[in-house]
């Protein structure tokens, strides 16, 4: 008897953020630090794709993975995501989105294969545009704004100096994450990463 496993193995992964030098290092531009630092290790740059984003393309191990960065701002993240599906023939099994996240803590990161937007307004775009949740995501903690600030204000913000080493160090977490979760699944990633 053949016991087939499926195992996902994602090939679109999507990195959020505000395009603009002036959003660069805040804290909700971890999306698009994530996808540059995996792009920058391999000697890639990003190009104009045929949409609303920006593509890099990597081989690895024979496979074809697809770096991409929205360019329709966080809040309408969902309209470059769709248009990218669509015109790279890809399947919402594919896609993985990688976002900052004020409901955990600095430097924690989790993976699921899918949920709510949990009020990230990118996720809520790409929830609407694609007329579903299930698609897996990887979330980075920036941890809650502080009392007195609104939320907007504060993700829009640069890390504090004390907090810089923490973000770096996440943010290189999350790459190894996502380069589980092409290599060996996004189950292997999880089991892995999630602790």
């Amino acid at each position: 008897m053949i016991c087939w496993v499926f195992v996902l193995m994602l090939s679109l992964i999507v990195g959020l953020g505000n395009p603009g030098r002036k959003y660069q290092k805040t804290r909700h531009n971890l999306g698009f630090r994530v996808v540059d630092y995996l792009a920058a290790e391999r000697g890639r740059r990003f190009k104009p794709g045929k949409g609303e984003y920006l593509l890099c393309e990597i081989r690895e191990e024979e496979r074809r993975i697809r770096l991409l960065k929205p360019l329709t701002y966080m809040n309408a993240s969902g309209e470059a995501v769709a248009e990218a599906l669509d015109r790279l023939g890809h399947d919402i099994e594919d896609l993985l989105v990688v976002c900052d996240d004020a409901n955990l803590p600095l430097g924690k990161i989790r993976i699921r294969e899918k949920g709510s937007d949990g009020g990230h307004k990118g996720l809520r775009s790409i929830i609407y545009h694609l007329g579903s949740a299930d698609f897996a995501r990887l979330r980075m903690g920036v941890g809650q704004a502080p009392e007195g600030m609104e939320l907007e204000e504060f993700v829009l913000a640069k890390f504090d100096r004390d907090e810089k080493e923490q973000a770096e160090l996440m943010i290189e977490t999350a790459c190894r994450a996502v380069e589980s979760a092409w290599a060996f699944g996004l189950a292997e990633s999880m089991s892995r990463f999630n602790g």
